[in-house]
């Protein structure tokens, strides 16, 4: 059950998920997403439209997921333009350029954000009509790198299942799911492909701390979707690959190197050392976006760090010394070396 996490929603409350020749441009509408931050204990859906909102949103992790971010943050500009659509053509273009510039620094580590932002800037620019054409252009880009999304996905999840057999033990990391993309997910994507093709998986999701979203995140959208899943904390990963649990393990990216080494949620790379020493296959899922070939190697992929309370509060209660020295970068690098292969929607391939 795709919970559509990112969708344009027209100003007479119509939702729309691809391009639409019908929509008109010049009627305001709204990037509408879940908020996870709230997660599982509320189910909210919030509507944006203004610079800073979509910022904060993407910032704050109320949308969260590289495909997801990438996909609200062109929507997001496609309404913030809609709001200066009075100005001249030269204005209009160069204040989406400035915005696109101001929405691309709220999460440095996620390639998907940067790539969708410049697509749409660029589709945009090379119209040479007055500006209402312009935002028609916008937004029908912006919605069509959502359509893309949910298709990739999709073809992820075909791709995926080959890897799949009946009673496999699946170990996942962080979030990669529905709630990551405008689709079915990333890694979780062949879950959801296995589970429509009839086969039983039991899935282990890593807590994830600090911010717990595979505690929150996918053990909520897993079991909402009746697959078997069962929360472990991070620690515990290793033990349960020695007990022989699991038989494979799916995570997802937020930025791949050219060389094939994966950004992904802090403590990925551990997992990747984990499966190698017990001989466990370890995949990475992503769509080809997410593959920056201007970086050469993980080294030079910049790592996101993240507010000291996210560690030394929890829910609004100090849990650490006063004064103490906190180290929260968001994202890890994992080698290539320790990757047996990418699944892709083109295929699953051993290398990048």
């Amino acid at each position: 059950m795709r919970p559509d996490t990112v969708l344009w929603r027209s100003a007479d409350g119509v939702a729309h998920t691809a391009p639409d020749p019908a929509l008109n441009p010049l009627v305001p509408g709204f990037v509408d997403i879940i908020d996870q931050t709230l997660l599982p204990g509320e189910f909210k859906r919030i509507l944006l439209s203004e610079p800073r909102t979509v910022y904060d949103a993407i910032r704050r992790l109320a949308v969260r997921g590289a495909p997801a971010i990438g996909c609200a943050a062109a929507l997001g500009l496609a309404a913030c333009a809609q709001r200066f659509g009075v100005l001249g053509r030269e204005e209009f273009l160069a204040c989406l350029c400035r915005t696109a510039a101001y929405l691309e620094s709220s999460r440095p580590t996620a390639v998907n954000l940067s790539w969708a932002l410049r697509r749409c800037c660029a589709k945009t620019s090379e119209c040479e009509g007055a500006v209402p054409e312009l935002l028609a252009v916008l937004l029908n880009e912006a919605l069509a790198i959502l359509a893309e999304d949910i298709a990739m996905c999709d073809a992820i999840g075909r791709n995926g299942l080959t890897l799949l057999k009946d009673g496999m033990g699946v170990l996942t990391h962080c979030n990669a799911g529905a709630l990551a993309t405008g689709g079915c997910g990333t890694a979780l994507a062949p879950v959801y492909a296995a589970q429509k093709a009839g086969l039983r998986l039991h899935v282990y999701s890593d807590e994830t701390r600090p911010l717990l979203q595979g505690a929150r995140l996918t053990a909520w959208e897993l079991s909402r979707s009746g697959v078997d899943v069962t929360t472990i904390c991070d620690s515990m990963a290793a033990q349960v690959m020695r007990e022989g649990r699991v038989d494979i393990v799916i995570v997802g990216a937020d930025r791949v190197a050219a060389n094939g080494d994966a950004a992904n949620k802090i403590g990925t790379y551990q997992l990747a050392i984990a499966a190698k020493y017990h001989r466990i296959p370890f995949y990475v899922a992503i769509p080809f976006s997410t593959i920056d070939r201007s970086i050469a190697d993980g080294s030079a992929i910049p790592i996101e760090q993240r507010d000291e309370s996210e560690i030394t509060a929890f829910n609004g209660r100090r849990i650490s010394p006063r004064n103490i020295k906190v180290y929260n970068p968001a994202f890890d690098v994992t080698p290539a070396s320790l990757i047996t292969g990418y699944i892709t929607e083109k295929g699953v391939v051993s290398a990048i």
